[in-house]
């Protein structure tokens, strides 16, 4: 079974943000980028279905897991992360590091997934940075294709010889489960707790480093940034916080009793 897992290089941010001088992006000085978490988790899900159904890299059944982004050429080592994972090949969308929108982003990923014979397309939900959630809906209308957002609960159906492949899957919605049975090929973006992503071993390391990420130079008119101009980053202003000493020992007994009366937990 062939499955394309779409991901993006996000700046790995900490407790505080930071923006650069220019305030156009966000400053990585001390950190640097990873992929999103809900996309790590597709990469994830998708190794593991290609283990129980006997394929992957040199699998009995062939079949494999393609990870795919478009970026900058340092995104490659995004793409190296995901392929320690297990995934078999990745391959990049070059840009020039211009920030693409998500009807460009997914015109861009459609046209190098059309004629990839891929039976099912993950995406993360959303990603860490702009949290757009369009970019899988999208593609999947641009493919014709069924899509599933939110996913929690995925299930790959065996081939019955009779039909395509079909999966159930399941998302969470105002405390009930919603399940959906497709045929495949679909689209699915799955959330964050799907799965619990695994630690890269040493081997998958290695081979992930002297793995040759499939590079591809955007060149037809769908590969084209669309009409998004990013103007400027703002870090929220945060809330205020302060502490104040009511006093040491039974001194402060009437100035903490003074306060609780203040909140109404007294009255």
């Amino acid at each position: 079974m062939e499955i394309c897992v779409c991901v993006k290089r996000v700046p790995m941010v900490g407790g505080s943000i930071a923006v650069t001088a220019d305030g156009l992006d966000v400053d990585v000085t001390m950190s640097g980028f990873t992929v999103s978490p809900h996309e790590e988790c597709a990469v994830e899900e998708a190794v593991q279905i290609t283990e129980r159904l006997g394929g992957g890299a040199g699998g009995p059944r062939g079949g494999g897991v393609t990870v795919l982004t478009l970026g900058p050429p340092e995104a490659a080592g995004q793409l190296r992360d995901m392929l320690a994972l297990g995934a078999s090949r990745g391959v990049l969308l070059q840009t020039d590091g211009a920030e693409w929108g998500s009807v460009a982003t997914a015109a861009a990923i459609a046209a190098a997934v059309r004629d990839g014979g891929y039976e099912l397309l993950l995406f993360g939900n959303e990603a860490a940075d702009t949290g757009g959630y369009q970019v899988p809906v999208r593609v999947a209308h641009l493919l014709g294709l069924p899509c599933l957002t939110g996913i929690k609960r995925l299930e790959v159906g065996a081939e019955d010889g009779g039909g395509p492949r079909r999966i159930v899957a399941a998302r969470e919605y105002r405390g009930a489960e919603e399940v959906f049975e497709v045929a495949l090929p679909a689209v699915v973006s799955v959330k964050e707790g799907i799965n619990l992503p695994r630690y890269p071993s040493l081997p998958g390391r290695l081979r992930a480093k002297r793995a040759v990420i499939e590079t591809i130079e955007p060149s037809e008119p769908s590969f084209a940034p669309d009409g998004l101009r990013k103007e400027r980053l703002r870090v929220p202003a945060g809330s205020g916080k302060r502490a104040q000493v009511l006093g040491s020992g039974t001194d402060a007994v009437p100035a903490l009793v003074g306060l609780l009366d203040e909140l109404g937990i007294l009255s």
